[in-house]
């Protein structure tokens, strides 16, 4: 299902910005995986964790990182069925959905591991929380990848008031290009929560040993999340081997670390 946006003005300056910033990325990118190029982040200090956030988004510092790449967009069902058809890796679990399993919509009902074998198979890995969220929110720790402003219907896909009472699909991977991060990556909030490739732990401390490296990484929240998991810091532990959410997908990195 197509996303639509209801009593929306957008206008055609604001078009016009986000025809450039796709036009950036566009001049940056590495096109690894075809339809899906890889956008060039930059390295250097920037800030990751939420003093404002959940427990388990604290404390908010200043960390350096390298520069790295990553998928402007998510996996689409088009791209995870060329991995299928060369490797005979299993399909995704939605792959015939009549919405879900449509060819520019991001591929959901992955566990870690197809995620992880999926970028494999490209010389790529699966983002580290940093680096997804360096992506997301920029050097400067932006709520959001458009900045501050709250979350709307021009910018992202999401459950419109509790959890799960918005519309009830996935949109188009190359939806929302006014929710684009500074660099001009899609949908890093919202749409399909998204693998990263760390074990689920405190930013302080240690895990406990009932969770010490039991979980994965899912950030961004989905179609059908309410606002409060959108922002760019939001945390959720989930079991790398559940593999029938129908709202969780991936995209990749090409990481220095």
């Amino acid at each position: 299902m197509i996303a639509r946006v209801k009593d929306v003005s957008i206008s055609r300056k604001l078009l016009a910005v986000a025809a450039l910033i796709w036009a950036g990325a566009a001049a940056a990118d590495d096109d690894v995986i075809a339809d899906n190029p890889l956008v060039e982040i930059p390295g250097g200090s920037f800030v990751f964790g939420n003093d404002m956030g959940n427990e388990n988004e604290q404390p908010q510092h200043i960390v350096k990182g390298r520069a790295f790449a990553m998928n402007q967009t998510e996996i689409t069902n088009a791209q995870y069925r060329r991995f299928v058809a060369a490797t005979g890796h299993r399909a995704a679990f939605y792959d015939r959905h009549p919405v879900l399993g449509l060819p520019d919509h991001p591929v959901v009902g992955v566990s870690f591991a197809d995620a992880e074998a999926f970028c494999a198979h490209y010389g790529l890995t699966l983002p580290s929380e940093k680096e997804y969220e360096r992506a997301a929110r920029g050097p400067r720790g932006a709520r959001f990848p458009w900045g501050d402003a709250p979350v709307d219907a021009a910018r992202a896909k999401y459950g419109r008031d509790a959890c799960c009472d918005g519309d009830d699909t996935t949109a188009p991977a190359r939806s929302f290009p006014l929710g684009a991060s500074r660099e001009g990556l899609l949908n890093l909030v919202g749409n399909v929560w998204e693998w990263t490739r760390d074990f689920y732990a405190p930013y302080d401390g240690e895990a406990s040993p009932e969770i010490a490296r039991k979980y994965r990484v899912l950030r961004g929240g989905a179609w059908n999340s309410d606002p409060t998991r959108l922002s760019t810091t939001y945390r959720l532990a989930y079991d790398p081997d559940f593999r029938f959410a129908a709202n969780g997908g991936f995209r990749c990195a090409r990481s220095s670390d």
